[in-house]
């Protein structure tokens, strides 16, 4: 559904994308991550035909979005950050008028209204003006109106930006459902969305891709570790003992006292942490210490994004 290949942005001697290539196929939802400056929202307004790119092809929905803008743009559905509404206008009246935009007239319109306030649950705010509703439903209504076509094709750039943990929640299942039929790329500065909402995620940084793969793809690129508890000597004697383990590259300490020990034991590249999980626990039983916590701690997204981002991007 999106095909992007080499694609270049340059803003004067600042190049913004430097050869991005990726695509996203139907049923698949993309998270596009990366630092404050990397090149995410240029890229995605490229994608959405909103940007010329300098250079480079796109196509949605096998439609060439240089040679056929229009076309290709029906196909897209697009929520902006700080997307603009029309505050004098009710909820209602805004997304009609969007509707009108994208061609729709008489009973096709009222259908499309009705569906997308009930997706977004705008129903209670249906009449309501836009200037009087929280900035959660102003956001549910700018989510509403870029699925007021029913595309095949959705661009979300930052969804959840300034939402409460909540109304976060409602739109990460909401993308994961329609992700079930569409493709959809996102945005996103929250690493728990591309857990709970992505099939895929690609990392951008200085405008180039670093990383594409599933969440737990990229998880592997991080430090596999086995959380450990153990009670019965005191903390620096077991730790010490631990440190001794074939496979153990580091230890991260978590509270320890006289007679006991917590951490998170990182495991070298190449060791499986089942294994070393083993040897921690025949270790315990033969020193009869006491344990309570023992389990496999694979890689964190965190982790993987500042290990392979850099840190002095300039927005």
């Amino acid at each position: 559904m999106i095909q992007v290949e080499n694609l270049r942005k340059e803003f004067g001697h600042k190049v913004a994308v430097d050869g991005v290539s990726f695509s996203v196929e139907k049923g698949e939802v993309l998270g596009f991550l990366g630092p404050n400056g990397a090149g995410k929202s240029t890229t995605m307004r490229m994608v959405t035909g909103y940007f010329r790119p300098t250079a480079g092809l796109i196509k949605v929905g096998g439609v060439d979005m240089l040679e056929s803008p229009e076309e290709a743009k029906r196909s897209i559905g697009y929520l902006p950050e700080n997307a603009p509404l029309y505050s004098d206008m009710t909820v209602a009246s805004f997304l009609g008028f969007c509707a009108e935009l994208r061609g729709l007239r008489g009973a096709d319109k009222r259908k499309a209204i009705d569906r997308v306030l009930e997706t977004c649950f705008l129903e209670g705010v249906r009449n309501q003006s836009v200037d009087t509703l929280s900035k959660g439903y102003k956001h549910r209504t700018c989510f509403a109106q870029s699925i007021i076509h029913d595309p095949d094709v959705l661009i979300l750039d930052e969804p959840t930006d300034g939402l409460d943990p909540n109304q976060k929640h409602e739109v990460r299942n909401l993308i994961k459902r329609m992700g079930q039929n569409k493709a959809i790329v996102f945005s996103t500065h929250i690493l728990e969305e591309v857990e709970a909402a992505c099939s895929r995620a690609i990392i951008i940084d200085r405008g180039k891709v670093v990383a594409d793969g599933t969440p737990n793809d990229l998880k592997q690129r991080g430090n596999m570790a086995v959380r450990v508890g153990v009670r019965g000597a005191a903390g620096s004697v077991i730790r010490a003992e631990i440190e001794k383990i074939s496979g153990v590259h580091q230890i991260e300490p978590g509270a320890s006292s006289d007679d006991q020990f917590t951490g998170r034991v990182l495991v070298t590249k190449g060791r499986k942490m089942a294994d070393v999980a083993r040897e921690v626990a025949s270790l315990a039983a033969a020193k009869n210490w006491q344990l309570e916590e023992l389990h496999q701690d694979e890689g964190k997204l965190d982790e993987v994004f500042r290990s392979i981002t850099q840190s002095d991007v300039i927005p």
